[in-house]
């Protein structure tokens, strides 16, 4: 199967919403409202067009589709910007197969190439340090909510990035609901 990543395009929003709550439906995890989540990131200041990747089949049918946007870790002192991996959802039909590695390196690709520096998430520990995800508590960063340590993670996408950076991850507004 040949698996194509691209920038979502405005016309995809309706597909992408379906995708997205197709890919959390039986997740137990999830509180179904990803899709809105995705709606109210795209109407803010932390959206960054460039960084919504879908994945696409031979058919050109969308498969995927993983969000990035613009955090901020604040201290005392200082406020550092930082992106935020989420979500990253899939068809279950296509999931298992590498879709989700797919949209998550290229993300990573073009944001380092966009001149990011980090990125953070929240999600599975025993899959995101496949990409080089590690404990951001490790770095003196922490969410602003609570969550076991081992799930929220951080990534430097430039040697040293985090380099002096510490403090509670602050999330877009879009996140609030």
């Amino acid at each position: 199967m040949t698996i194509h990543i691209r920038q979502e395009k405005t016309e995809d929003y309706s597909i992408v919403e379906e995708v997205i709550k197709s890919a959390f439906a039986d997740m137990e995890i999830s509180d179904k409202t990803e899709h809105e989540l995705v709606a109210r990131i795209r109407k803010s200041e932390a959206f960054i067009p460039e960084l919504s990747l879908v994945a696409t089949n031979e058919e050109e049918n969308i498969i995927g589709h993983i969000l990035f946007s613009k955090i901020h870790i604040v201290n005392d002192t200082h406020s550092e910007e930082s992106l935020a991996l989420a979500p990253v959802s899939v068809l279950p039909d296509f999931q298992n197969i590498g879709v989700g590695k797919l949209l998550i390196n290229e993300g990573l690709k073009i944001a380092k190439e966009l001149g990011y520096k980090s990125v953070v998430v929240l999600g599975h520990p025993n899959y995101y340090p496949k990409f080089g995800f590690e404990k951001a508590s490790s770095w003196g960063i922490n969410p602003p909510f609570k969550v076991p340590d081992e799930v929220f993670m951080i990534m430097e996408l430039r040697e040293n990035a985090l380099e002096g950076v510490s403090g509670v991850v602050e999330y877009s507004s879009a996140f609030s609901g």
